[in-house]
């Protein structure tokens, strides 16, 4: 049963479309540069599938948030989105002002727009409900200029912002391809997952582990989970091992009295099928040096999983006939610490079973080791993928059902 529009249920001929994205790139620190565009990449067929369609098209997306280093203009997005679609993209320094509407209203059949970084608006980060967003200036100033909203925004969707769920009330709305895909793809992998599933879970951050192991856990949508990056490094900690003060100091934020008894309990309750490192990776003298947990405290930060974890934790994947991973197993970006996570992904690649990567940081490590293409699946959400793996509603796709309802 159809749970929402998606892009065949309308006629978009000479219709003004809103077409929300998530094109959220990693940049360079230091020059603001985008590094790697595979998101903006991701909404091309769906961009082009309006086009094709005669429709106006105006975009509206966001670069990271408000107080942030890479809080930027999307000027750059829309060189690289009209490169990707060898057609120029117009971009307004401009979100719901006069110039906004007046390029919008000039728009012909088959242009494309894209405005300014919705998260410059206040009301687009207001802690609102769904009803509540759908009166927000935004909506109000931009609603009346356009036909058709079209969600594809899959990255953002556990968000409930503005520009995500409250067009959707007020005009006839769809699921864009990007998202139908996500939707669908991820229901089918992991609603009734081949066995054994095999979870990967590593990265920066350290407070959403614990909720995530036990719904997957819990559920039985995976059979083990294996701890890798600081998510394996805090759990060594809080299960009583000491690191040392190189890798403490990347952890102390995380390390709440909250985050490390639920860590406790996570390990209690399900004991042998959470997999935590047997050694890590340090650099010593400009090399990368291998420390078993047994040998542990070492003054050096853990920059990667050990030798010893990856043979280990290879084996475990081997046999998967569904792997996921989220966040990488270290510092991929530093010559010698990227093993880890390029051998965890090789081995999820030459597994016989399903294969599958989510988040930007994970995509970014991909991208870096020429493997996109070799799984199964590729998520390009972060958060929302997070989302939907604790089985949480996504305010983004509650929207589009209550317009399907609506319209």
């Amino acid at each position: 049963m159809k749970e929402f529009h998606t892009l065949e249920d309308f006629n978009f001929k000479d219709k003004t479309v809103l077409l929300r994205v998530d094109i959220n790139c990693p940049l360079d620190k230091g020059t603001l540069n985008i590094i790697n565009d595979s998101r903006v990449r991701s909404i091309v067929p769906t961009v082009r599938e309006l086009m094709g369609k005669r429709a106006k098209i105006v975009i509206l997306a966001h670069q990271s948030k408000k107080g942030k280093w890479d809080f930027i203009p999307m000027e750059q997005h829309s060189k690289r989105l009209s490169r990707h679609l060898n057609h120029p993209v117009r971009y307004v320094s401009d979100v719901m002002g006069d110039a906004a509407k007046d390029s919008i209203r000039s728009l012909g059949a088959g242009e494309v727009l894209l405005l300014d970084n919705v998260r410059a608006l206040e009301c687009e980060t207001a802690k609102l409900d769904m009803n509540g967003h759908s009166e927000a200036v935004l909506v109000k100033e931009l609603a009346p200029l356009i036909d058709y909203y079209v969600c594809d925004a899959f990255g953002a969707a556990h968000r409930s912002q503005c520009s995500l769920v409250g067009f959707p009330l007020k005009v006839p709305s769809a699921s864009g391809r990007l998202m139908t895909k996500e939707i669908f793809a991820l229901k089918a992998i992991f609603g009734e997952p081949r066995r054994p599933a095999i979870f990967v879970l590593g990265g920066a951050k350290f407070g959403d582990v614990s909720p995530m192991i036990d719904h997957v856990l819990g559920s039985n949508t995976a059979d083990t989970v294996m701890l890798t990056g600081l998510a394996g490094n805090a759990f060594l900690s809080a299960r009583g091992t000491d690191l040392g003060p190189g890798s403490m100091e990347f952890l102390k934020e995380e390390m709440t009295d909250e985050n490390v008894a639920a860590a406790k309990d996570m390990l209690t309750k399900y004991g042998q099928r959470i997999l935590l490192p047997t050694d890590i990776a340090v650099e010593r003298g400009g090399k990368r040096v291998n420390v078993l947990t047994g040998d542990l405290p070492v003054p050096e930060a853990a920059l990667d999983i050990g030798d010893d974890t990856i043979e280990k934790f290879k084996k475990v994947l081997a046999s998967s006939r569904t792997s996921f991973m989220s966040g990488p197993a270290g510092l991929y970006e530093k010559a010698g610490f990227e093993i880890g996570t390029k051998e965890l992904m090789t081995a999820m690649i030459d597994s016989k079973g399903q294969s599958v990567i989510g988040g930007g940081h994970t995509l970014g490590a991909a991208d870096q080791f020429d493997m996109t293409d070799r799984f199964s699946y590729v998520s390009t959400a972060g958060g929302a993928l997070e989302t939907f793996l604790l089985g949480k509603e996504l305010p983004a796709v509650e929207a589009l059902r209550q317009s399907f309802r609506k319209f």
